[in-house]
């Protein structure tokens, strides 16, 4: 598996025929149809069995929508059992067994990617994970999405190349293309890009619009390293305060009980 691996998208040329939906799918064992809508369902096609989707604007343009594993992600500065873990070769991976379902990672992502198991009786979160597993294990050698698109819309590599190949792209045809690679610096970087030839910040969470360069671990961190110490003080709180209330529950039986020992 090569290290930093990234995934190039050039909306430009993407058709919308899903195919990229159909191999994640195949690849992962989802299920082959989605549930019905339910809670938690959102218009942009992504499910915790769909990890990939293709938002279709009513310019007629296909925008695939995916994970961006970030290079200094979110969701795994604000999980807080480590079922998000950034891999040292790049992708985001989550461990199913450790996710607790507290959703701290839907709300930290500014991108809006992680999704919930609405319908299961042991939910957690579900994403895009790279394909990671089956690329080290060496059963494939690029993301299943890659592999079945067939016009060549989305690319696989590492980031660097992406990078080149992205402004190469813009450079050749400026007419096409917005002078931008969306992913370079946003929020620290991603290993997802985009080249295009409209805005994408539509993409971001609730279409929130630029999202600045900034990684956004270094705005989570100064809240998140007050948690444990949180924790201790209200721990300690709870319990001072169940001891009053012991206490005095204690003593209420007690002068109750004291008429009826004077009676007998």
């Amino acid at each position: 598996m090569i290290q930093d691996p990234c995934i190039l998208n050039d909306v430009t040329k993407c058709i919308g025929c899903e195919e990229c939906v159909a191999a994640c799918k195949k690849v992962n064992d989802l299920p082959a149809e989605d549930a019905p809508p339910r809670v938690g369902h959102s218009d942009d096609g992504l499910t915790a069995d769909r990890w990939t989707s293709i938002v279709r604007l009513p310019e007629g343009a296909n925008v695939r929508k995916q994970c961006r594993h970030c290079l200094e992600p979110a969701c795994v500065s604000v999980c807080p059992v480590g079922a998000l873990k950034k891999t040292p070769e790049g992708p985001v991976t989550y461990d199913k067994s450790l996710c607790m379902g507290c959703r701290y990672c839907m709300m930290g992502c500014p991108f809006g990617i992680p999704r919930y198991e609405w319908d299961s009786v042991n939910p957690s979160i579900r994403k895009c994970v790279m394909c990671f597993e089956q690329m080290a294990a060496g059963k494939i050698q690029k993301p299943a999405c890659v592999e079945a698109c067939p016009k060549e819309a989305t690319f696989f590599g590492s980031r660097e190349q992406m990078l080149a190949e992205a402004k190469r792209r813009i450079a050749a045809e400026p007419d096409l293309y917005i002078d931008h690679v969306w992913g370079e610096h946003e929020v620290g970087g991603t290993s997802v890009l985009y080249v295009s030839g409209f805005d994408l910040s539509f993409l971001n969470w609730q279409g929130s619009g630029e999202l600045g360069d900034q990684a956004l671990p270094d705005l989570t961190w100064a809240a998140l390293r007050k948690v444990p110490a949180e924790f201790i003080g209200m721990g300690t709180l709870m319990t001072g305060i169940w001891w009053v209330i012991d206490r005095r529950m204690r003593r209420q039986r007690a002068e109750a009980e004291e008429p009826e020992r004077d009676d007998e």
